[in-house]
C-alpha cells in the first residue's frame, strides 16, 4: 500500500473516534495492552511524561518537548489530533515520522489488527510507542487523547504526570460534573510519580488529592506555587496557565536529575513553533485583515480566546464557526461575542454539526449569521466582506482550524 493508501485503511476499516463519536470509545485497556504486549512491550523502553486535562494539554506537551530538545535530549511527542498530516501525532526532536515507517509497520501487523478489532486510537499508540523505542529516545512527551483512566496511552509508568485543568468536555464519556471528569483524569496518576496540576478547582482538588495519597504520589499545583511566568511564542492569554504549569513540571524533572537550566527553560518557551511545530494555538494566518486561527472547542478554552479576540481591533469582528455535535452549545453560545458577523459551516467530518441546526440556535440568539456551504466556503465570504481594520476569527472546531490549515 502507498502511505495514502495506508492512512486511508487506518481512518476507514475501524471505528474511530474523530468521525464516529461514542461508539469507538472503548471501555478498557485490554486490546492496547494485547498490542503492547504483542509489540515487546515498547511503552517500557523509553522514559516519558503524561499530560492530560480537558485545555492545554496539546500546548503544555509541545513546551515540555521544546525545553527538553533545547536542554539537548531526543524528544518523542506524541499528540492528538492533528490538523493537517496524520504524521503530526509522531515527531522526534520536531521531525514527524517518516511514511516508509507508518507503511511498513501497518503493512506487518495488519493481520493481527483485522484478528483483534484494534481501533484507529490503538493502532496509533502502538505505532508511536514502536517508533519511539526503536529511535531509542531520552523522553517522550504523551498527550492523553481521551480522559485519562481508560485512555490509550494509559499504559505507560511516566516520570512525571501532568494536569492541566478539568471543564466541560466529552462528557458523554467523563460525566457532566467536574468531580466525575477529574476522577477519570486523575487516572494518570501512577504510584509514586509526582503529578503537577495546572488549575486549582475546589471541586476536584479533593479527588486529586485522594488519588495522590492513594498513589503515594507527590502532588504540585502549579497556579498556588509559580508566580514569575516568562514569554513564550505562544501568544495566546490562556498560555499563562500553561506555562506556569510547565514550569513547575521542569522544577520536579530537575529534582529527578534531568538536566535543564534556566535558559533551556526560557528558550524552549520562545521557540515552540520552531522546535516542534505546533499549529492552531492563537495563530495568525494574515494581516490586514488580521486572520487568526485558534482549536479551542468547549467553554472554557472560548471564553479565553473571545476575550482575547475582542482586544484585537476597533473594526468589525469576522467569526467563522462550526463545531461537532458532541457540544453543550447552549453554554458555548454565551460566551460568544454578540457584536460579530458570524460564517457558520459544518467540518468535513461524519460529527460536524449541520449547519442549520447551528444557524437555527444562532438565529434564537439574535446573532448576525450565515449558513455557508463549506468552511472555505465561509473563509472565501469572510475574506471578500472583511475591510482591512477587521479581524477573522476561525474556530469552535479542530476540525474548522484543520480545513483553514
Amino acid at each position: 500500500m502507498s502511505y495514502q493508501e495506508t492512512i486511508d485503511w487506518l481512518f476507514n476499516q475501524l471505528p474511530m473516534y474523530q468521525n464516529q463519536g461514542k461508539s469507538a470509545y472503548k471501555e478498557d485497556l485490554s486490546n492496547t495492552i494485547l498490542l503492547a504486549k504483542y509489540l515487546g512491550n515498547p511503552e517500557n523502553k523509553f522514559k516519558s511524561i503524561h499530560v492530560g486535562g480537558t485545555n492545554g494539554k496539546g500546548s503544555c506537551s509541545h513546551m515540555l518537548a521544546s525545553i527538553l530538545q533545547e536542554a539537548g535530549y531526543k524528544v518523542g511527542l506524541y499528540t492528538s489530533p492533528h490538523l493537517k498530516d496524520y504524521r503530526e501525532r509522531i515527531k522526534i526532536n520536531g521531525k514527524e515520522i517518516s511514511k516508509q515507517f507508518v507503511i511498513e509497520f501497518v503493512k506487518k501487523h495488519k493481520s493481527f489488527f483485522e484478528q483483534n478489532s484494534l481501533s484507529f486510537f490503538e493502532m496509533t499508540v502502538g505505532l508511536a510507542f514502536d517508533y519511539f523505542a526503536k529511535q531509542k529516545v531520552d523522553m517522550v512527551i504523551t498527550e492523553v487523547g481521551l480522559g485519562g483512566r481508560l485512555d490509550s496511552t494509559n499504559i505507560i509508568l511516566p516520570e512525571l504526570s501532568v494536569i492541566t485543568n478539568i471543564g466541560f468536555d466529552h462528557v458523554q464519556f467523563l460525566g457532566n460534573t467536574r468531580p466525575k471528569i477529574a476522577f477519570e483524569k486523575a487516572g494518570i496518576i501512577k504510584s509514586n510519580v509526582p503529578v503537577v496540576i495546572g488549575e486549582t478547582h475546589e471541586e476536584t482538588k479533593p479527588v486529586f488529592d485522594s488519588k495522590a495519597t492513594e498513589t503515594n504520589s507527590n502532588i504540585f499545583y502549579a497556579d498556588h506555587i509559580v508566580s514569575e511566568v516568562f514569554e513564550s511564542d505562544l501568544k495566546g492569554s490562556y498560555q499563562q496557565n500553561n506555562i506556569k504549569t510547565v514550569i513547575q513540571s521542569v522544577k520536579v524533572l530537575r529534582g529527578k536529575g534531568f538536566k535543564i537550566s534556566q535558559n533551556d527553560l526560557k528558550a524552549g518557551l520562545n521557540k515552540v513553533v520552531k522546535n516542534t511545530g505546533l499549529m492552531g494555538r492563537w495563530q495568525v494566518l494574515g494581516e490586514s485583515p488580521k486572520i487568526i486561527c485558534d482549536t479551542a472547542h468547549n467553554v472554557e478554552g472560548l471564553s479565553y480566546v473571545m476575550r482575547q479576540l475582542q482586544q484585537e481591533s476597533n473594526g468589525q469582528l469576522h467569526i467563522i464557526f462550526g463545531v461537532v455535535n458532541d457540544k453543550n452549545l447552549n453554554d458555548i453560545l454565551n460566551v460568544l461575542p454578540e457584536k460579530a458577523m458570524y460564517y457558520l459551516c459544518k467540518p468535513n467530518i461524519q460529527r460536524g454539526l449541520d449547519v442549520y441546526t447551528l444557524s437555527e440556535l444562532f438565529i434564537q440568539k439574535g446573532f448576525e449569521s450565515q449558513t455557508c456551504n463549506s468552511v472555505k466556503d465561509a473563509f472565501t465570504k469572510a475574506k471578500s466582506k472583511a475591510e482591512k481594520e477587521d479581524v477573522i476569527y476561525i474556530g469552535g472546531s479542530t476540525f474548522v482550524v484543520a480545513e483553514i490549515l
